[in-house]
């Protein structure tokens, strides 16, 4: 199973707009793939939602695709809850993930998916070593959420490539 996380709960994100087309490249590619939206969910408390996220989402897949917006210069901390409440960590043992970074700025969050691995690597999942900043992604998309720039396009869907044949 393949979900693809939305690492940010900030409502109109350029980042669930990515998460959206990397959905549709993967089913181009013949793979179904979950979202996994920050937006709207309580991560600060292990309440009823937050357990059934974890029981119908988080445990059963095994591929994740991280889409990582730059906060100051590093990641979300609503993504890091999303770790730190988990009931327990070996949910995440042994998982593969891919990162994306995502900003309107000039790095497209170099430094946030640096510090995100690091994370992910305490937590045994695997992280696919293709890094891929997107940078000034607002000007990259069109008004739809749909990237118009056909390097970013090229380059994205060699990333999942990479990834698909990385994980068999």
């Amino acid at each position: 199973m393949y979900t693809i996380v939305s690492g940010t709960n900030r409502h109109g994100s350029n980042t669930l707009k990515v998460a959206k087309e990397y959905q549709r490249f993967l089913k181009e590619k013949g793979i179904e793939a979950n979202i996994l939206s920050l937006e709207g969910r309580n991560l600060l408390s292990r309440d009823e939602a937050f357990e059934k996220m974890e029981l119908e989402i988080i445990a059963p897949t095994e591929k994740f695709l991280f889409l990582v917006p730059e906060y100051n210069g590093s990641y979300p901390g609503i993504l890091k809850m999303l770790f730190d409440n988990c009931k327990s960590h070996s949910i995440w043992w042994n998982k593969k993930a891919l990162l994306t970074g995502v900003s309107t700025g000039r790095a497209g969050n170099v430094r946030g998916m640096e510090h995100f691995a690091g994370v992910l690597n305490y937590l045994r999942i695997t992280v696919y070593p293709n890094l891929l900043p997107i940078s000034v992604v607002d000007k990259l998309m069109d008004a739809d959420g749909n990237f118009t720039d056909a390097g970013t396009i090229k380059v994205i869907n060699q990333q999942l490539d990479h990834f698909i044949d990385w994980y068999q």
